[in-house]
């Protein structure tokens, strides 16, 4: 069985380099706190425990414990994915999945795990969609692929999340699109640009 949603470990993916912010896009300030802090608190009540996938020398302004990828350096969340399930192999808990998640998507649906949750099982990748796109970052990871994962991450070549998830039994779960005020909001909005900031902050002030 899988573990009861609340009972799931998370991971925050935040190993990007943020090059289209000009600096790390996890601290920009939105709505009076920061991007991380509104994922942080979308997350938390969601979940039993959150860690953060980051360089060692991150500062790391939540008091996350940080996890860092084993092999600093090698580009792509699946890299953070490997360090997280690891890292939950090595903890003294009986949670079968880890819920992965990016930095910088501060409307992530408050309902994601319950939702992926329902949709997996003990074997099964859970991976959120929204508007025909799929997320593969906002994902339920079973504990049980990391040695996989290792293997497959040997192969430079081998970096795209969606081809790992060829390789596995993989459920879809969607997520409809918010109207907020007239202006569609994907939950899964990612800030990558300042031009995304600009929106970020329109639909938390239409929010308010």
């Amino acid at each position: 069985m899988i573990t009861a949603s609340n009972d799931l470990p998370a991971l925050i993916l935040a190993g990007g380099r943020s090059s289209r912010m000009g600096q790390n896009k996890a601290d920009l300030p939105l709505a009076g706190k920061t991007i991380l802090g509104h994922v942080v608190d979308r997350l938390a009540p969601q979940v039993i425990s959150i860690v953060l996938n980051a360089p060692e020398a991150s500062e790391n302004i939540r008091g996350l414990r940080l996890v860092p990828d084993l092999r600093p350096g090698q580009a792509g969340p699946l890299e953070g994915v490997l360090a997280g399930l690891f890292d939950l192999q090595a903890q003294d808990t009986d949670a079968s999945h880890l819920v992965t998640v990016p930095c910088d998507s501060p409307f992530l649906p408050l309902d994601l795990v319950a939702r992926l949750k329902a949709d997996a099982g003990p074997e099964t990748i859970a991976v959120a969609t929204s508007d025909g796109r799929t997320h593969p970052v906002f994902a339920l990871w079973p504990k049980s692929i990391a040695d996989d994962l290792e293997n497959w991450l040997v192969n430079p070549d081998n970096r795209r999340l969606r081809a790992f998830l060829d390789r596995h039994s993989t459920v879809y779960v969607d997520f409809p699109i918010l109207d907020i005020g007239g202006e569609m909001l994907d939950p899964f909005l990612n800030i990558n640009t300042p031009e995304d900031l600009a929106l970020a902050k329109r639909f938390t002030e239409a929010l308010r």
